[in-house]
């Protein structure tokens, strides 16, 4: 069985995700939450989940890359064979990157590539949709490459925009199906149903 490891920075909405649909049917050991910070929520739900959780806070370090390189070594010791990102606001270096190459997916609240990229988080995605008035949004689970929300798509799900619709409800929406789709991708992954080449990615049944 697969071990993986869930980075988040805020509330863990998407890390419970993935810990409830593990608990129904179990496809992976989390070995590890990765907190960006104290005291968010994220941490409360791997402690009720019986899941250990490291804080690895940029004011810590004297650098990002010797963040992520303590970082890479707690994983590697631990075995960790896939990272999570589940809502991750932190910057990830390029050498991270490479050192878990095509072993690191993302959930982002679009359809890539519309509303990605840098500044594209949280609300503001919600609220760069309905600005510029699509009338479908969604959810998308990518590979992690150094281009922020660039790499290979694995899996996307559309949500549509109602009239009346604000970000915050927007966001609601999106979040259910962000909670469909992470768990269900981890699992493919841990499973080996998941097979990339180039920009191009399988899904196998």
């Amino acid at each position: 069985m697969k071990n993986i490891a869930v980075f988040a920075s805020g509330g863990g909405t998407d890390f419970q995700s993935v810990i409830d649909a593990n608990e129904r049917e179990k496809f992976c050991v989390i070995k590890y939450l990765i907190a960006s910070k104290p005291g968010i929520g994220a941490i409360e739900r791997a402690k009720k989940a019986g899941i250990p959780a490291a804080v690895f806070a940029k004011a810590d370090y004297p650098s990002l890359e010797e963040l992520y390189e303590k970082l890479a070594a707690l994983l590697e010791g631990a075995g960790v064979d896939y990272i999570v990102l589940a809502g991750w606001l932190k910057i990830i270096p390029a050498s991270f990157i490479g050192r878990f190459c095509d072993r690191i997916i993302n959930i982002h609240p679009s359809l890539i590539p519309s509303f990605c990229g840098k500044g594209f988080y949280g609300l503001k995605v919600h609220e760069a949709a309905l600005s510029y008035g699509v009338k479908v949004t969604g959810a998308t689970v990518h590979f992690v490459s150094a281009d922020v929300d660039g790499g290979a798509i694995v899996m996307q799900r559309p949500v549509p925009v109602l009239d009346g619709d604000t970000p915050e409800t927007l966001q609601e929406r999106v979040l259910e199906t962000e909670h469909r789709i992470l768990p269900l991708c981890v699992k493919l992954l841990c499973e080996g149903k998941i097979e990339k080449r180039g920009r191009q990615v399988f899904v196998h049944d």
